[in-house]
């Protein structure tokens, strides 16, 4: 996310009227990306004990964890340099091609899975083989781009710059961070939700996650789709539809939002009952009390992640950079261990919705202060 969304848009800000600031870019972020992979592989074989327990691993999945994360961690270079390519290929005006890279990795871990933990009988290490190979599969698929005629991203052999990766990493903080703090949230979510019910709260959050999981990438979704726009927009001054491409990226995540709200809230029950194989009835009783309250956030957090990504877009880095902080951390992280040891399980669950609000309303007015200050036309 750091390199990717921020190299990207960098990227797309330069290309037309800068092109000799990006033209070895890509190049520069994937070669350094590849080197930290291979780092970061490296570190977790090394210190892979202290790092389960940190974890929370223990006697009985030790076993099983150390074979699975050594496999697994060796896929980071790969995993990496397919985000950093879907990114910029996307930005280089080919998402076709990104669509379907991106559905044949969902698809093949699928596939691959069953084939290597069942048919072949890998158990945990087959598991982590497919975690390897379904990246790797994209960037077969991406290689394609090299027979798009409108590309404007070539290979250059070289060194990468600190000062690259450095404008890469400014404008891709925000995004580093909101991917970061579902991490964080997810665990001060659990220590609360364990103090107040104990384990059945805790998988009653993990089907409300799994479902936040779907809801958050489809306003993802939307928010890379605008980015790219305004980025090239914004680079080339013509400022008016930098601006139309927010408000139409405003209508359709709301829209989009608020569909996905009544869905979730008038089916609550059968929703929930999907992730109840063992019929507990205790669990069933707070994912389906938690999931209207949790999920009134959608609204504003699909607002909240495009305009976070839009002010990346607008090379408005500290403001998007601040917003990140106070949607994931600041404001949703205090608001967790307060309303839960005031409210209960419905403030814990509340927690999300109020930081999502609050964020939105400081984020509209960023946003409008940002663009107020930018020309009408194309000056």
């Amino acid at each position: 996310m750091l390199l990717g969304v921020g190299g990207a848009a960098y990227y797309s800000l330069n290309k037309i009227s800068h092109p000799e600031r990006v033209e070895t870019l890509y190049s520069e972020i994937i070669i350094f990306a590849l080197t930290i992979g291979f780092l970061i592989a490296l570190g977790i074989n090394i210190f892979i004990h202290p790092l389960l327990a940190i974890l929370g691993a223990d006697a009985q999945t030790i076993p099983m964890a150390i074979p699975y994360v050594r496999i697994l961690a060796f896929g980071a270079p790969f995993t990496i340099c397919n985000y950093v390519s879907i990114n910029f290929i996307r930005n280089d005006g080919n998402p076709t091609l990104t669509m379907m890279a991106t559905l044949i990795e969902t698809s093949s871990v699928v596939i691959v899975d069953w084939l290597l933990i069942f048919g072949v009988g890998l158990h945990m290490e087959g598991a982590a083989l497919a975690g390897i190979f379904s990246p790797a599969c994209s960037l077969c698929v991406l290689t394609h781009h090299r027979h798009f005629d409108n590309r404007q991203l070539h290979w250059h052999w070289v060194w990468p710059r600190i000062s690259t990766i450095g404008h890469a990493a400014r404008l891709g903080i925000a995004a580093f961070l909101n991917e970061l703090s579902t991490g964080v949230s997810i665990y001060v979510f659990n220590i609360v939700l364990l103090k107040l019910a104990g384990n059945y709260a805790i998988a009653a959050y993990g089907v409300i996650s799994n479902i936040a999981i779907v809801t958050v990438a489809i306003a993802n979704g939307v928010a890379l789709g605008v980015q790219p726009i305004a980025s090239r927009e914004y680079g080339i001054h013509h400022f008016k539809n930098a601006r139309r491409a927010l408000k139409h990226g405003l209508k359709i995540t709301v829209v989009i939002a608020i569909v996905a709200f009544i869905i979730l809230s008038v089916f609550r029950t059968p929703v929930a009952s999907v992730f109840n194989s063992h019929h507990q009835a205790l669990m069933m009783k707070y994912a389906v009390a938690g999931l209207p309250i949790y999920f009134s956030s959608t609204t504003f957090t699909a607002i909240n992640l495009l305009l976070i990504l839009f002010l990346t877009a607008i090379d408005a880095a500290s403001t998007s950079f601040s917003l990140s902080l106070l949607r994931g951390y600041i404001i949703l992280l205090p608001m967790i261990v307060f309303l839960g040891f005031t409210l209960g399980l419905k403030g814990v669950w509340a927690a999300v919705p109020i930081t999502e609000l609050i964020t939105t309303v400081i984020g509209f007015a960023a946003t409008h202060n940002r663009l107020s200050i930018l020309p009408t036309d194309n000056e």
